[in-house]
């Protein structure tokens, strides 16, 4: 289950979403609703990416290949995974 922005909603988001295989769950605000409303699930994607904001290859889009750029994700992912999975030393 992918969670999206009400921003990315529609059929092009679904339709590439079910290609992979994963469901797609948009989060709406609620239309009556004014100020600040807290949305459902909304912490998990900002810690994710506070997360991915450490690595310094990722803060900038200098490569030219679509491949190198989700090879670099791969790789963010991997290491904060195994932080979380074995206790490493802190090293960056």
């Amino acid at each position: 289950m992918a969670f999206a922005n009400q921003g990315d909603t529609g059929e092009e988001p679904a339709q590439a979403a079910f290609d992979e295989g994963i469901g797609l769950q948009a989060i709406r605000l609620a239309k009556a609703k004014k100020g600040f409303a807290l949305l459902p699930r909304r912490w998990v994607v900002e810690r994710s990416l506070g997360w991915l904001n450490r690595f310094r290859l990722l803060a900038r889009d200098y490569e030219r290949l679509s491949e190198t750029l989700a090879g670099l994700h791969f790789k963010a992912v991997s290491v904060l995974m195994l932080v979380h999975f074995v206790n490493l030393p802190n090293s960056a």
